[in-house]
């Protein structure tokens, strides 16, 4: 039996909520969040697999928590356009954890998805993170490509979020899960502004195992399918060597998302 805390601090680090429970916990919190308030998840348990709701519209995710506390910085500004309006909005709001059964554990899933991940790795996983993104602005960040939204066909404020490369030929974006799991599959949405939007003809896909897989990839506005020779138990899978096409004048390829499908090793 694990003890789940869930708690709303503000900027001067006073809690303005929290509540702990075993196992399963659930916070209302009545208040309407101002710049600075933080989310605070803890678990007295290391290595844990947990279903997380930080927001209520923004749903539940499966993660991985590697350390015992997650802190979660509210966006404001600039940093909220790549999420919903709807989220972290208003004066009532559901937070919630539990331990993942054995069944959600087991399933195979697309374990790339966070759609709490932020810019410092924190210690809860899957994690997503770039050598560049595009003028460093929110809308084209790394954690972009893991927040499940494969709406594809324009850029910048959300739902058109992206991870964006700054026009760099050796842009490329990591995915880490934070222990070992068997993946078979990754699926590439890439984003497809044409024509805003360059194309890449080919990618590269290198694993923590040492293993690549180069992949020819079609102008397309569909998710591109990269089925695996053969399982592979990895920690981490980078995408990098990306070829746009040279005659597309335009220098703005981008990646929606990134999707990699497996079960724990």
């Amino acid at each position: 039996m694990a003890n789940l805390t869930l708690s709303v601090r503000n900027k001067s680090g006073e809690v303005l909520a929290t509540k702990t429970q075993a196992n399963r916990c659930a916070l209302g919190y009545h208040g309407t969040y101002e710049e600075g308030d933080q989310l605070v998840f803890s678990t007295d348990e290391k290595n844990s697999f947990i279903i997380l709701q930080f927001d209520d519209a923004m749903g539940e995710n499966f993660v991985f928590m590697k350390e015992n506390e997650l802190v979660f910085t509210i966006p404001f500004g600039e940093k909220k356009y790549s999420y919903a309006p709807k989220s972290f909005y208003g004066e009532w709001h559901v937070l919630s954890a539990r331990i993942a059964t054995e069944a959600e554990i087991a399933m195979n899933k697309n374990l790339a998805k966070n759609v709490y991940d932020q810019a410092a790795d924190l210690g809860c996983y899957p994690h997503a993170h770039a050598n560049v993104e595009t003028r460093g602005e929110a809308v084209f960040a790394a954690r972009n490509a893991i927040n499940g939204n494969i709406c594809n066909e324009s850029h910048g404020l959300w739902p058109y979020e992206s991870w964006g490369i700054n026009m760099q030929d050796d842009a490329e974006i990591t995915v880490e899960f934070g222990r070992k799991v068997k993946i078979d599959r990754v699926v590439l949405v890439t984003r497809a502004d044409f024509p805003h939007d360059n194309w890449w003809q080919e990618v590269t896909l290198s694993f923590s195992d040492g293993s690549k897989v180069v992949k020819k990839l079609e102008k397309s506005y569909e998710p591109h399918e990269i089925v695996l020779p053969e399982a592979k138990c990895v920690e981490w899978v980078t995408m990098s060597d990306m070829k746009k096409d040279p005659t597309d004048p335009s220098p703005f390829p981008a990646l929606t998302q990134i999707e990699v499908y497996g079960t724990e090793a």
